[in-house]
């Protein structure tokens, strides 16, 4: 999905994180990351994936170093061509709002009105097979369904950078797959880049074409993982000797970066 022209999306240059109690989240990070990436984010728990995936969505700022996207400041984001969208850990939907009023509400508070807004709703929930579902409440939804909505609010926006926080860790195995097949379906489609952490390698190396291992006290890089393989990819890429080779390569590193971030604590 890489060979996008222009400047990189993201690139931090020396960012960290020191929290305000002192801690260090993160050591100084240098990371790049180019148009039509998915980049997936996985390490040990507290290695700071959520904190990383924060400062590159500005809800943080960090202590040193720069960020930049798309080449400028972060005062670009938001017009065309540099359009962010966040998909947290729980779908975080309105209970008392239908479907189709939680996937409208980024357009509602850009101040879009419902005409205009109505055919963008209906193509984010064709994009997510939930076209029948519109008129629903999430409380009548299954929990993968409600993660489907979640998504379709974030791409109602029509982003170019879409940053995934463990959206399907909660979720079976089987639900998890199918959803992995939806979201690499439509980043291929999309020309999407995606920045997605998980504690599954078996996603990451799924869905990635680069995968980032980080490490522990501090949080930090540990090393990088290229998945060169040919998309879109199903589950004969899934089942294939290809697929557990991979596996196996990155849990290596994993366990590598375990004992490191261990061997600092």
């Amino acid at each position: 999905m890489t060979g996008a022209t222009g400047p990189a999306v993201v690139e931090l240059r020396g960012a960290d994180k020191v929290f305000s109690n002192g801690m260090r989240g993160l050591a100084p990070i240098d990371l790049c990351v180019q148009p039509g990436e998915f980049v997936t984010l996985i390490g040990p728990s507290g290695c700071g994936k959520s904190t990383l995936l924060k400062l590159i969505a500005n809800l943080i700022a960090p202590t040193s170093g720069e960020l930049g996207w798309w080449g400028e400041g972060f005062e670009r984001v938001g017009q065309p061509g540099h359009q962010i969208a966040f998909v947290f850990q729980e779908p975080t939907l309105m209970p008392w709002s239908r479907v189709d009023t939680n996937v409208r509400l980024p357009l509602d508070l850009d101040h879009v009105s419902k005409e205009q807004a109505a055919p963008r709703v209906d193509a984010a929930l064709a994009n997510v097979n939930l076209t029948g579902f519109r008129r629903h409440y999430p409380r009548q939804l299954s929990g993968g369904m409600r993660m489907r909505v979640s998504i379709a609010r974030a791409l109602v926006t029509d982003p170019d950078l879409l940053l995934m926080d463990e959206p399907f860790g909660a979720l079976d195995e089987f639900t998890r797959n199918r959803l992995d097949d939806d979201l690499l379906r439509l980043s291929f489609e999309r020309k999407l880049t995606t920045i997605f952490v998980t504690h599954s390698l078996y996603e990451a190396v799924f869905l990635s074409t680069r995968v980032i291992v980080m490490a522990a006290n501090p949080g930090r890089v540990f090393a990088e993982f290229r998945v060169d393989e040919p998309e879109p990819r199903g589950d004969d890429f899934r089942t294939s000797a290809r697929f557990a080779e991979l596996s196996r390569e990155l849990s290596k590193i994993l366990h590598a970066a375990s004992v490191a971030g261990g061997a600092e604590a």
